[in-house]
Formats: C-alpha cells, sequence, structure tokens
C-alpha cells in the first residue's frame, strides 16, 4: 500500500503498529531525502493477504496520525523513466 501525507516524524515503525491491528504486517517503511534523511511525508506497508490490505485501507485511509489526514491506498508499479544524464 501507498501512505502518504505523513507528519514528518512517523517512521515504518509507528506505520507497522498502526497497521498491524488490521492483520500481518510484511513491511513497512518511510521513504526519506537522500540528502537530509529527513522524511519524505509518503512511505509504502506490505501486508501478509489482501483481506487485511483492504481492511486497512478502509480504516486507515483519512485517519488523522500526528496531526495529519493519512491517505493510504493500493500501491502501483513504478513507472520506468529514461536513465538520467547527470554531466
Amino acid at each position: 500500500m501507498y501512505v502518504s501525507n505523513l507528519g514528518f516524524n512517523v517512521t515504518g515503525d509507528h506505520l507497522k503498529k498502526l497497521f498491524s491491528a488490521y492483520g500481518e504486517v510484511v513491511s513497512a517503511t518511510v521513504i526519506n531525502d537522500r540528502e537530509t534523511n529527513r522524511s519524505r511525508g509518503f512511505g509504502f506497508v506490505e501486508m501478509s493477504s489482501e483481506e487485511a490490505a483492504k481492511e486497512a485501507i478502509a480504516a486507515l485511509n483519512n485517519k488523522e496520525v500526528e496531526g495529519r489526514a493519512m491517505s493510504v491506498s493500493v500501491a502501483r508499479e513504478r513507472e520506468k523513466r529514461p536513465p538520467r544524464n547527470n554531466w
């Protein structure tokens, strides 16, 4: 699942604890900026079953966490991009 609009203090452990109420969490990751190591405000959660994921989406989408209404949806495959030329 794709989780966005996260507060900057939310960690993968926070997400795991929050989502585990709806089933087994396989992984929970918050994406950090490469240069500052600060949260980019989004992350991904993988659950052990599709049923648990659907239940978590229904329960947690728009739930307020640390003062922000987080958005939870089914993650899409990353689009292929042409390689970047960093000259």
